[in-house]
């Protein structure tokens, strides 16, 4: 890749992020596999990644229970980290994530205009 992909985490209403609540709530080995298939993602290895709607996507995981990690992107540098859930979880975990990109999609807009 010519440029770095920053990755950052989207905020709630409250300042809190989902994804790192899911990711803090893993256990240490499955925490650290996560984190080399998000790597994956970054380096360009889209192999594990679907389309989820509305613009968003999950790396899926071919482990424990079908872990996923929810994202959107900006351009090709700019990765958002939505959320995460296992396979059971997923309908809710999805709905969540599109909300939440919906609240950080407005939030950015609001945020370029005052610049």
């Amino acid at each position: 890749m010519d440029k770095q992909v920053e990755v950052i985490e989207a905020l709630d209403v409250y300042g809190n992020s989902p994804y790192q609540e899911w990711f803090d709530s893993l256990d240490a080995v499955t925490a650290a596999r996560v984190v080399v298939y998000v790597e994956r993602v970054i380096q360009g290895n889209h192999s594990n990644v679907a389309p989820i709607g509305a613009g968003l996507s999950e790396i899926k995981m071919d482990f424990g229970p079908g872990h996923r990690v929810y994202f959107g992107t900006r351009g090709k540098n700019l990765m958002i980290l939505l959320g995460g859930s296992g396979k059971n979880g997923q309908s809710k975990a999805i709905a969540s994530a599109k909300r939440l990109w919906k609240e950080y999609m407005a939030t950015a807009k609001v945020s370029r205009k005052s610049k």
